[in-house]
């Protein structure tokens, strides 16, 4: 085993960087006025529960979203095999005086694109192409800095890039290939709105390559192509916000890819396949630079890792440092390795970073910098423009600072980096175990620093019956296929041990490059409240459990002739109209914008108690199957006393913006709604449903928007989620049902089991994020899904407070959600898990929208 580069010097004495990471060491008042070691924004702050979203949130994206997909998303650039450079002349955007960067003394968004064409005039190692647009239609650009090559050249280059992915073992025997192919290299900046400088830095280092004359860049150059996403969140830069548009952190996105901006980053990934990546952030001081504190992604390749993440990390430390800011001048406090200096808290868990899912595409190093001196939120419009500019400028050549230190272990450890990628694939290709290294492989490395999970031989999505959803399958598959998992859909029925499965069914096989892409997508998950104090965000995540569909991990290698999926098989279908016409059920995302598309033109449906609806014969069940590969099966006639629901919800919503979004995806008629818009007057006629779980506190409505409100209680349904909308059922007298919480940062995948409601099943598990039960429950209140009665914990962190209480075992057998119709005539449903959590868990969407129905007419019961 290959012992990792020897560093460029030794670490800060561990003493020192515990008072640095304590912020023990004191920080001056003047001139810096900088910001405690350690502040890092919350993974799931006020904006989740407090803080309501404004039509903001409404994209437009609507139903259309769950269409029936259409294969996967085309390659960056016009050609893979398309000479360099690959030059373009970029639209020009409006000058927007308002654009919050120019405050700071940056680039404002509507000047990269004048920036980047000159850059191309000027040199010919610079090439700028439109990767995506914003959900505000802004274009993201990536940026290839490279010598030019010939197309006869870059098809090699191509060739070389397919070998290592798609036949490491062949790669590994290509003795010369490491010294013929181009590293690949990805800064990827902005991410975060708010977080401006990593762009100007970027900016600037682009255009000292192109324009350098020295021998030293024209060797990196010839040896390298470095690609820069400039602004990954262009709507977040010009609005002075972190999250994007639609309201959503784009880098807690990635095992989701709900917006356009990740899809974009995710496909850049995926088609220059980098072995070094950085993710460009703010604002910790001193700067903080990756790696991270256990727990590690225990589907990595950790050895190859860590070796140069760490060495890299040392690296940038150093060109830090040479950058002489002190805190006694500037208010800048020496570097941060979370690995070496901090215990935990800053993990590397989850794949929802930037960084931390680009290692399952090939970087063997992988990194986030946060650069010192806070100029964000409160601070930006506190500070006056000369300090804050003062900041930006250090912020600015710290981050610049790092990229250098980068390209510069690159073009040192170039042969080896191309080395340790083809073995991550290899590795992953033959099936191999993942390889623990000794301790003090890296300085400081020891047994919790061990964290590797067992493959399994394969998945299969059976098909046919054997499938609880087809549509959620499908999606399954074509998101599998859209992060370039290889799977194949066998032509004829197989068996697996004593399991016969279906021709049809779709078959991973973990024998291959990137398995470990395919199991952090696939596995249950670990529960690892145990092991950890404490985790900065999700812990569990698991497509397999929450996305709708069955998945089942065998041990065994299937045997069965398969063709590769580019996308998956069409699933809508109709069969013969029974008596009552056909059953439509509401278990996933798509049935429901069908069953709304369907509402909307007219056609009224009959709810059937049990998790879906009654479609008469006349309808247009053919085309929404087909637009949204949805089943509709035979049905008999309805039965008296069944409710109808006639025309789609309207929906007045109080909730986070990933609530508003995927509510609007599944096709309702919203409008968001808080304690503020209703004290200033909200017209109430044609609402149907109010969905609360932030913003919205009865309380401190004044009297008439009280009165306003109660009038449409008396009529009107409640879906509510969380403390904020446990909080609006007690002060508005609805159910009778107490709410108990556990730790606001307990969060994973849990097994629930289905109750005795009105609405339907779940699969057997949801997703809880500061989960809450329900106890005292007042005569009529129907418990609708419980935690399971023994460990409801799957996967994720999930310890009890200080005092002993809100552990798993006080929520075991206790109920998760709950509904019933309040005194006063409101058809009420309250959840304590997070169905619409981040537009992630899919699977349980359609509980949602079945509450929404249920509760726009207390009749249907």
């Amino acid at each position: 085993m290959q012992r990792p580069p020897v560093p460029h010097r030794r670490p800060l004495a561990g003493a020192l960087a515990a008072l640095v990471a304590a912020g023990a060491l004191a920080l001056p008042t003047a001139p810096a006025a900088a910001d405690p070691a350690t502040v890092r924004d919350s993974g799931n702050g006020p904006d989740r529960n407090e803080i309501a979203a404004g039509s903001e949130a409404l994209t437009g994206a609507g139903p259309q979203a769950l269409a029936a997909p259409g294969g996967p998303p085309p390659a960056v650039g016009v050609d893979p095999d398309d000479a360099y450079p690959r030059q373009s002349e970029l639209p020009l955007h409006p000058e927007d005086p308002d654009d919050h960067s120019v405050k700071l003394g940056l680039a404002p968004y509507h000047d990269i694109a004048p920036t980047l064409n000159d850059l191309q005039d000027a040199s010919d190692r610079v090439s700028a192409e439109i990767v995506g647009t914003s959900v505000r239609g802004r274009d993201l650009y990536l940026v290839t800095v490279t010598e030019p090559e010939n197309r006869g050249e870059a098809r090699q280059q191509q060739r070389m890039r397919e070998l290592i992915a798609d036949h490491p073992a062949r790669a590994a025997r290509d003795r010369t290939l490491a010294e013929r192919y181009k590293t690949p290299v990805f800064v990827n900046a902005n991410i975060h709105g708010n977080e401006w400088e990593g762009t100007d830095a970027s900016l600037r280092t682009i255009e000292e390559l192109a324009t350098a004359e020295d021998e030293e860049t024209a060797e990196l150059l010839a040896g390298a192509r470095l690609y820069f996403v400039v602004t990954a969140n262009p709507d977040g830069r010009v609005a002075g916000r972190r999250a994007n548009a639609a309201g959503f952190d784009l880098n807690r996105d990635f095992v989701t890819a709900s917006q356009p901006e990740t899809v974009a980053v995710r496909q850049v990934m995926q088609d220059t396949q980098p072995l070094v990546m950085l993710d460009q952030h703010g604002y910790v001081n001193g700067t903080l630079i990756e790696p991270g504190t256990p727990p590690h992604g225990q589907n990595y390749e950790y050895d190859l890792y860590i070796k140069h993440t760490y060495a890299n990390a040392l690296n940038m430390e150093e060109a830090i440092g040479a950058l002489g800011y002190t805190p006694e001048d500037d208010g800048v406090e020496a570097p941060q390795i979370p690995f070496r200096d901090w215990e935990d808290g800053w993990d590397d868990w989850p794949p929802i970073f930037t960084p931390m899912y680009a290692p399952y595409h090939g970087a063997v190093a992988s990194a986030t910098i946060e650069f010192p001196m806070r100029v964000n939120n409160a601070d930006y419009d506190r500070l006056d423009e000369e300090e804050l500019r003062r900041r930006s400028a250090i912020n600015t050549d710290i981050s610049a600072a790092t990229i250098e230190a980068t390209l510069d272990y690159v073009q040192d450890h170039r042969e080896e980096l191309v080395g340790d990628q083809i073995e991550v694939f290899r590795r992953g290709a033959a099936g191999e175990e993942q390889v623990v290294p000794p301790e003090e492989w890296v300085p400081g490395f020891g047994p919790e620093d061990v964290w590797t999970t067992d493959f399994p031989r394969a998945y299969v999505i059976p098909a046919g019956q054997e499938q609880r959803s087809a549509t959620a399958a499908a999606r399954l598959v074509d998101f599998l296929v859209a992060n370039d998992v290889r799977v194949e859909r066998a032509d004829r029925a197989f068996t697996v041990g004593e399991r016969t499965y279906p021709a049809g069914s779709y078959v991973v096989d973990m024998h291959q490059p990137k398995r470990g892409m395919a199991n952090v997508l696939l596995e249950d998950g670990r529960d690892i409240s145990d092991d950890i104090g404490a985790m900065y965000d999700i812990s569990g995540w698991s497509h397999g459990l929450l996305w709708g569909a069955d998945v089942e991990a065998v041990q065994e290698e299937v045997d069965v002739s398969a063709e590769p999926v580019a996308t998956a098989s069409p699933t809508g279908s109709v069969a013969e109209a029974g008596d009552g016409g056909w059953e439509l059920r509401l278990d996933d995302g798509a049935e429901v914008a069908a069953l709304n598309e369907l509402l909307a033109s007219g056609t009224d449906v009959v709810w059937n108690g049990s998790g879906g609806v009654v479609v008469p014969a006349g309808a247009d069940a053919a085309g929404l199957a087909d637009r949204y590969g949805v089943r509709f099966r035979s049905a008999e006639g309805g039965e008296p006393g069944e409710a109808v629901v006639s025309g789609t919800p309207t929906v007045a919503v109080a909730g986070a913006a990933d609530e508003v979004f995927t509510l609007d995806e599944m096709g309702f008629d919203l409008r968001p709604v808080s304690t503020s818009v209703l004290n200033a007057g909200f017209d109430w006629s044609g609402v149907d449903v109010l969905y609360v779980a932030s913003g919205l506190v009865y309380a401190d409505l004044d009297a008439e928007a009280r009165a306003d409100l109660d009038a449409f209680l008396a009529d009107g349904g409640v879906v509510a989620r969380g403390v904020a909308g446990a909080r609006f059922n007690e002060q508005a007298g609805l159910l009778d049902a107490t709410r108990r919480s556990a730790r606001s940062d307990a969060n994973g995948v849990v097994r629930v089991s289905a109750g005795d409601g009105v609405l339907g099943g779940t699969g057997g598990h949801a997703f809880v994020y500061g989960p809450g039960w329900f106890t005292d429950l007042g005569e009529g209140v129907a418990v609708e899904q419980s935690y399971a009665g023994e460990s409801p914990l799957v996967a994720g962190h999930w310890r009890p407070d200080r005092d002993g209480a809100g552990g798993q075992s006080d929520a075991a057998g206790q109920a998760s959600v709950v509904s019933g119709v309040a005194e006063r005539g409101t058809a009420v449903v309250l959840f304590g898990t997070e169905p619409l959590f981040r537009n992630h868990p899919k699977g349980l969407f359609g509980q949602v929208a079945q509450a929404v129905y249920w509760s726009a007419s207390a009749d249907l019961g």
